[in-house]
């Protein structure tokens, strides 16, 4: 009976896999078929005979997600309940409390309300300390706490919340969230419009055709799109605001894979908005995939000046298959290039070190391409800027801060001190560094740079070995040589991290809007390409190269 159970259980995963293999599937068909039935005996084997009470839905979910793992990071496996998330994070709408949360070391925060939503409405602030949802008590519930506040319009959540110390008690009213691809345009001067495009959701090119028009409307003869930080999305909407720049049936992107049906050349298919206005594209190490679709099509067409330094090489195409009782399975069919025929990806998966990461290729190995006009660009992932600058790259140090919430927790315990500053800017001085590191002191502050997990390992290792008494002598030298470098890496990069503080403590006060309304004046990056959109012979020199 078992044989015959087994049959009927493996033909549709098989023929089901047909659809989307294609060739190579029927050339491996034996093997395939051989790997999934041993599989399935394990796994019914496993179940049936392991000690414990076994969980066949989690096994199942992890052994998935481990085996894709080993492909790329962009191949995933999504239950029924990560389908849904992935469907907000594809439209861009949900209905929701409007805030995005975190979760670290058993606590639940909120890390940033939006405005005018459901959270910001009961007054909720970023760090805020999510304590209990309803009935239940946060500490206690050791699944996805996003997922308590979700449900229906209307819906009432009674929650407690911690804010200094305080518990205090409010009540949520969930709403529709609305998402935006473009949540700030404006002028950056007389002449000067700013686009900032946030992610490629379904609304990203027309949010992005809005706020041009109405850039235009205002005086705007010249544009600065910023994808700074945009880890990009659908792939339509790359070339529907390609299209807004340039005519149709020019080429954007081209996908090739092993797969013929895969091979594709995406093309522009509308009229566009506006052919000869300038413009500027800004990118940084977290603009990704759509993003350098856009950037690198733009600068390949000569149609653009890319500023800010190496966009982050997510070159690989994916799409979502559906599979049995609303699950899905996002993976990788096909590599994207630039009209030019740059590969935008960075990392050669199926190529790994020593220590098992993807291989990236040598800055000497690049290969060289030319643009429309005859411009030399080059390969090597991502999108190398035609004016770089380094105040777009994050140092180290600045990274480890950000990862591990100093910046964030500083804010915190900065708004509490300075409750009125309201739309004032607020002005970061050496005392106010000082107090920052004060605060990294007092707070144990772990960097976690590579060095320092490198080291904490050692230790962890000599403890499992019996030898750390041996060297600890030796270890805390070391330790403490290592917190001093920290120190001097702080003081070298203060103007970053100051920087930093004043984005967050904005942010806190006058929501991501004040931020990017703050940035048309003072920030670096902006105040350049403002600089040469306004010298039009700088601008057209580099297009011309």
């Amino acid at each position: 009976m078992f044989q015959s159970i087994k049959k009927r259980y493996i033909l549709p995963v098989v023929a089901g896999g047909f659809l989307f293999v294609g060739v190579s599937f029927q050339d491996d068909f034996f093997e395939i078929a051989k790997q999934i039935e041993i599989f399935t005996t394990l796994f019914k084997t496993v179940n049936m005979n392991y000690v414990d009470q076994t969980n066949p839905a989690n096994l199942m979910d992890k052994a998935i997600k481990s085996m894709l793992a080993d492909l790329d990071p962009y191949t995933n496996y999504f239950n029924e309940g990560d389908v849904a998330r992935f469907k907000i994070n594809s439209t861009g709408e949900y209905t929701g409390i409007g805030a995005m949360i975190s979760r670290k070391e058993g606590k639940t925060y909120i890390r940033e309300p939006y405005k005018g939503y459901a959270a910001d409405k009961a007054g909720l602030k970023a760090g805020d300390e999510l304590v209990q949802i309803n009935d239940v008590i946060l500490a206690e519930f050791k699944e996805d706490a996003s997922q308590l506040l979700k449900g229906s319009k209307n819906t009432k959540l009674d929650v407690k919340y911690r804010r200094n110390g305080e518990l205090k008690s409010t009540q949520i009213i969930l709403d529709e969230v609305d998402l935006k691809a473009v949540p700030f345009y404006g002028m950056t001067d007389a002449k000067t419009g700013y686009i900032v495009l946030s992610q490629f959701n379904a609304k990203a090119s027309s949010e992005t055709k809005e706020a041009l028009l109405k850039l235009k409307d205002q005086g705007a003869t010249q544009i600065i799109l910023d994808l700074r930080g945009n880890p990009g999305g659908l792939l339509h909407e790359a070339v529907n605001i390609c299209n807004l720049f340039v005519p149709a049936n020019e080429i954007i992107v081209t996908t090739k894979s092993k797969i013929q049906k895969h091979n594709n050349s995406y093309k522009t298919t509308k009229q566009p908005i506006d052919l000869d206005i300038p413009l500027a594209i800004l990118v940084d190490g977290k603009s990704a995939s759509a993003s350098e679709i856009v950037s690198g099509a733009l600068q390949d067409l000569d149609r653009a000046v890319v500023i800010g330094s190496r966009s982050f090489g997510k070159g690989l195409v994916q799409r979502p298959l559906d599979l049995t009782y609303g699950t899905q399975l996002k993976v990788t069919i096909s590599r994207y290039y630039t009209p030019s025929g740059r590969c935008i990806q960075a990392l050669d998966y199926s190529k790994k070190d020593a220590n098992g990461k993807a291989v990236k290729t040598d800055a000497k190995n690049y290969n060289s391409f030319k643009t429309k006009k005859g411009r030399t660009v080059y390969d090597g992932g991502g999108i190398q800027p035609d004016i770089e600058m380094a105040e777009t790259k994050t140092s180290t140090i600045a990274d480890a801060l950000t990862r591990n919430d100093a910046i964030f927790n500083y804010a915190t315990q900065y708004v509490t001190k300075n409750p009125n500053l309201g739309d004032k800017i607020p002005t970061m001085t050496d005392a106010d560094f000082e107090d920052f590191k004060s605060f990294l002191k007092s707070q144990k502050f772990s960097f976690d740079t590579k060095t320092e997990l490198a080291l904490k390992e050692v230790l962890e290792q000599a403890k499992k070995e019996s030898i750390d008494s041996s060297i600890k002598l030796q270890y805390d030298a070391l330790f403490a040589s290592l917190k001093k470098a920290e120190d001097i890496e702080l003081d070298k990069n203060k103007t970053e991290i100051l920087d930093l503080l004043k984005d967050e403590i904005i942010k806190r006060f006058q929501y991501k809007e004040g931020l990017y309304l703050y940035y048309t004046k003072n920030n670096s990056e902006i105040k350049r390409a403002t600089q040469l959109l306004n010298n039009s012979a700088e601008y057209n020199k580099i297009l011309m190269k």
